[in-house]
């Protein structure tokens, strides 16, 4: 069970921020000076021989050449979708980010939920059939509902708003055993996305069309593709680093560090994008994870680092998720993705193994990585030592020296007690934030 709680006061808490962030204009050396005036002067066009596919402003294509938005912005067609509906179906969170995600074309090409042969494909090659794009999981809508039949509408609505309608073009029972082995490399229940699809999802998946009505109300802001393309310098490289958790010390060295990676050309900036839908049962909620992004983005003022929050439900499925994560970056106007070690890997419930090796999604990134029109950085392995602050651990070894560390679980014990989290760890920003929404024992 979560430490962290969600604050209904969300009007009191926002004074709280507010009053944090403006204490917060500190200035950060090293990279911050070297990025800040380096951030948008480079205005060097992709080369004839780049191996990215760009569009006339210089920005990379979207994945499969077009950005697919589903959005219906008429009132007039609304309604017609809305009355032509013979039900209507309450989505839960993650079939919402699910629904966001086609409406704004962070799942182009995809134009609806997938089909049975587009879900078979997909399941079994990691591929969509006919064009032969590789897509990483499976994008289904699920229902227990038995009278839905193949040709009839569905409303499908969300906390009170009607965010989309969806033309039933087939309607099956998945093998969810093939999967979930084939997706997620396991069918134990051990693991949370074979829970997510064995215990959460109905019986049934249904595909189809797609028209967009509405975008789910949330609490925090979550900028479409074309709005973060907008955002994001043209003709330059747009590295992102996807994470669930606070960003912490060793995570900003780490997506510092990538800007000046090998592969990564000078004036490049980072996209710090993360995943504000469902993810673990006890990891923190997305609320409390935008609300430590927010203080972190006022305290850093690093014009090479640019946010924005993404509608998705983490699946944990290692090395497909890593996929899956590109493809949907790139139609966000990604060049460049970031791969964590043990990126959205998980751990046995019960024996607390993993369920795959430290570098496999790295690995699998990298060998789909040309196919994508992406390139991948790997995360450094970086460590805090007394004599040097941050280094990477192979100098830490090399040089001999005295390696500082701080376990997760020490860290949410210190939180919960109150005591000084020391700065080398964590941004005191954050650990406000944390605070206000942790509860004592």
């Amino acid at each position: 069970m979560s430490i962290y709680l969600r604050n209904k006061n969300t009007t009191l808490f926002t004074q709280v921020l507010l009053k944090l962030a403006k204490m917060l204009q500190l200035t950060f050396q090293g990279f911050r000076g070297v990025l800040k005036n380096q951030a948008f002067k480079s205005t060097r066009l992709f080369s004839s021989t780049s191996s990215f596919a760009a569009d006339e402003t210089g920005r990379i294509l979207p994945h499969g050449g077009e950005l697919i938005e589903l959005l219906v912005s008429e009132p007039k067609k609304k309604r017609d979708l809305i009355e032509s509906c013979k039900f209507v179906q309450e989505c839960s969170d993650r079939n919402a980010c699910d629904v966001e995600l086609l409406s704004v074309g962070g799942f182009s090409p995809l134009k609806g939920f997938m089909n049975r042969d587009v879900y078979d494909h997909v399941v079994s090659n990691m591929r969509l059939p006919k064009s032969n794009l590789i897509f990483g999981l499976p994008v289904v809508f699920d229902t227990n509902n038995d009278s839905i039949k193949e040709g009839d509408r569905v409303l499908m609505t969300y906390k009170g708003q009607n965010i989309g309608v969806l033309e039933v073009e087939n309607k099956w029972l998945p093998n969810k055993a093939k999967e979930t082995k084939e997706c997620y490399r396991t069918t134990s229940l051990e693991h949370p996305g074979v829970q997510m699809v064995a215990m959460e999802r109905g019986k049934y998946y249904l595909g189809g069309q797609v028209w967009g009505l509405d975008l789910p109300k949330r609490e925090f802001p979550c900028a479409t593709p074309r709005e973060v393309r907008a955002m994001l310098p043209a003709k330059q490289d747009v590295v992102v680093f996807q994470c669930r958790n606070p960003v912490h010390r060793a995570h900003y060295e780490l997506f510092t560090r990538a800007l000046h990676a090998p592969n990564v050309r000078p004036g490049a900036v980072c996209l710090v994008h993360p995943t504000v839908g469902p993810t673990q049962d006890d990891d923190i909620p997305g609320i409390v994870r935008f609300h430590t992004y927010e203080v972190l983005k006022a305290e850093l003022q690093n014009p090479a680092i640019m946010w924005a929050y993404l509608p998705y439900s983490m699946h944990m499925a290692g090395p497909r998720e890593a996929i899956q994560h590109m493809l949907i970056r790139k139609n966000y106007g990604c060049t460049h993705f970031i791969v964590g070690r043990d990126m959205a890997g998980s751990k046995s419930c019960l024996t607390g193994e993993d369920f795959y090796g430290i570098y496999d999604a790295q690995d699998f990134a990298k060998k789909h990585a040309e196919e994508l029109g992406m390139q991948t950085v790997p995360s450094a392995d970086v460590v805090y030592t007394e004599e040097k602050g941050y280094v990477t651990a192979d100098i830490a070894k090399k040089d001999g020296l005295h390696v500082r560390k701080l376990s997760g679980t020490k860290f949410r014990q210190m939180l919960r007690g109150g005591e000084d989290i020391p700065e080398w760890f964590a941004f005191k920003s954050v650990v406000e934030v944390l605070r206000a929404h942790t509860q004592s024992p």
